[in-house]
């Protein structure tokens, strides 16, 4: 089972029409499948569904181009109206526009792939990504919810909570294992988030990916409370420790001038005792 699959919310309730939550669903594992597409029979066994149903769902979508059939196969894949449904949807984002300039910079700087995130119901949601220059690209799909024990944005949001709220988050979203260095443990967490409220910013050490390593940090909103977290990703190889602590350095003074930029503070925010989730 994939990790989209395993952790894909359920789409139940009185209103909830079947038929379209069975197209979003379908999207969605499309989306997940960008390199060849799929089958109808692969899609059908993903989705749970019959082979008839699935090429009526399939056909429906090709329609006004949210699917395209590719040949040999016929195999399918997303199409161009999701393109300009992801455009409409960032420009009316005024956050990313606002601090779009210096997540360019610190990829610039750092040579990192640069990332944008928000903390929606205990998981975080990358909403952005500037890419880095080079050969080496890392593939982030945006809009998907990530558990946040596991990455440096989700590690950096979840310290602006109080205790409380994060047991409350973790005892929800449990602390499942990615990687040999995932953080399995809820001590061994709180540890770890008392580190980044003293020094400021995350790290992801090969915690989600091995050889990957991230370094994050929120960054505070008008009224002092977590906006975002902004983070870079490259390889863990041949980095070593005084040089993760120089970026968590330049992470932390970017995500100071992104909360600037909003009309937030700088430094590591804080959430105020019995305030929502951050973001």
């Amino acid at each position: 089972m994939s990790e989209l699959e395993s952790e894909a919310p359920a789409r139940e309730g009185k209103y909830v029409v079947q038929s379209v939550a069975r197209c979003l669903r379908l999207l969605e594992l499309l989306g997940t499948h960008t390199a060849d597409g799929l089958s109808v029979t692969e899609a059908a066994r993903l989705l749970g569904g019959s082979k008839s149903a699935t090429f009526a769902l399939l056909q429906t979508l090709i329609v006004d181009d949210f699917v395209v059939e590719v040949s040999p196969g016929p195999r399918y894949r997303l199409g161009p109206a999701i393109l300009r449904l992801a455009d409409s949807h960032v420009r009316s984002l005024p956050l990313i526009e606002a601090v779009r300039p210096v997540m360019r910079a610190l990829t610039t700087e750092t040579g990192w792939t640069s990332r944008l995130a928000v903390f929606e119901h205990g998981h975080a949601v990358f909403m952005d990504r500037v890419d880095a220059g080079g050969t080496i690209r890392f593939f982030t799909p945006l809009g998907r919810r990530e558990l946040p024990h596991r990455s440096s944005a989700g590690k950096a949001m979840l310290a602006t909570l109080p205790e409380t709220q994060v047991r409350a988050i973790i005892a929800e979203t449990g602390l499942p294992q990615r990687t040999r260095q995932t953080i399995t443990n809820l001590d061994a967490l709180m540890e770890d988030l008392a580190l980044i409220r003293v020094r400021g910013f995350a790290v992801d050490d090969e915690e989600d990916d091995e050889g990957v390593l991230c370094v994050g940090a929120a960054f505070a909103d008008r009224d002092g409370t977590c906006a975002a977290a902004v983070s870079i990703t490259g390889l863990k190889s041949g980095v070593p420790a005084w040089r993760i602590q120089e970026l968590g350095r330049l992470v932390r003074a970017h995500a100071d001038r992104m909360a600037e930029v909003i009309g937030g503070q700088p430094g590591h925010p804080y959430a105020a005792p019995g305030n929502g989730a951050a973001g």
